[in-house]
């Protein structure tokens, strides 16, 4: 036949989901500044429903690819390396932030030592106590990782489903714990972002974490609705795997977040 297949590539078809992904992210980052200089937050709005319904219609799609053979072994050590280099990306948006902190937690005002320039610490500031409410959330992070990998191991070792949802399941139920104590925490913080260096550090990197464990719980959790819909096999579980890579590269940097900002910083 003249147009059968005779390689193990995906050929994908003109798709217009870069197109719409592209302008609404720009839309979303333009309503962002729109929305910090106090004019309005809807274009923000606008652009992140855009930004949302691109996610959904793109992955589903992958799916569906998965769904009638298109992904073959070396499409998937594809999307594995692309996934690994997305996660490689991330490592270095978090070293911005810990770059950030160190910078001014060892040259606080300038470029001389904080002998000079003043504690850090600034005056004033009334860092959290790292052996309290920092010291359990890590503990319920670790366990969610811990979940995540026996649903892992439940998958590819055992063909176990049962194992798995419930593996699932307590690791979704402890990252929603996680970030409900990430938000008390954040209410009763005796510093804000404004005004002083330690606080915007502190919130930006803390911050972009506990939206990580955001969007990883709610990555878990459509695998789990993915799992009940009869999906994944231990032979065949790329986004579920993606998903597990994600939540411990989670756990990782908050492993480093409570030893650098609330132990050492504080």
């Amino acid at each position: 036949m003249a147009h059968a297949k005779e390689h193990d590539y995906h050929i994908l078809a003109p798709s217009i989901w870069p197109l719409i992904g592209a302008a609404s992210g720009f839309v979303m980052l333009f309503g962002a500044v729109l929305w910090m200089k106090g004019i309005t937050p809807w274009i923000f709005l606008i652009g992140l429903v855009g930004v949302l319904y691109v996610m959904f219609g793109w992955w589903s799609e992958v799916i569906k690819e998965s769904h009638e053979g298109d992904h073959t072994p070396v499409v998937q050590l594809g999307l594995k390396y692309g996934f690994i280099l997305f996660i490689m990306s991330e490592v270095m948006f978090f070293f911005a932030w810990f770059w950030s902190f160190f910078k001014h937690a060892l040259y606080p005002m300038g470029p001389q030592s904080p002998a000079v320039d003043g504690p850090w610490p600034p005056v004033g500031i009334e860092t959290f106590d790292p052996w309290h409410l920092p010291l359990i959330n890590t503990m319920i992070l670790l366990c969610s990782g811990m979940a995540a990998t026996w649903a892992h191991h439940a998958l590819v070792h055992e063909n176990n489903r049962q194992d798995m949802k419930w593996g699932l399941i307590l690791a979704i139920v402890l990252g929603a714990l996680f970030t409900f104590f990430q938000a008390y925490e954040y209410s009763h913080a005796a510093f804000g972002f404004s005004g002083n260096i330690y606080g915007a550090n502190f919130f930006m990197a803390t911050g972009f974490h506990g939206a990580h464990v955001l969007i990883g719980t709610i990555f878990l959790f459509v695998c789990l609705l993915r799992l009940l819909n009869g999906e994944f096999t231990p032979t065949k579980h790329i986004g579920f795997e993606a998903a597990a890579w994600y939540w411990h590269f989670v756990d990782v940097v908050w492993l480093f977040l409570f030893a650098a900002v609330y132990v050492w910083g504080g």
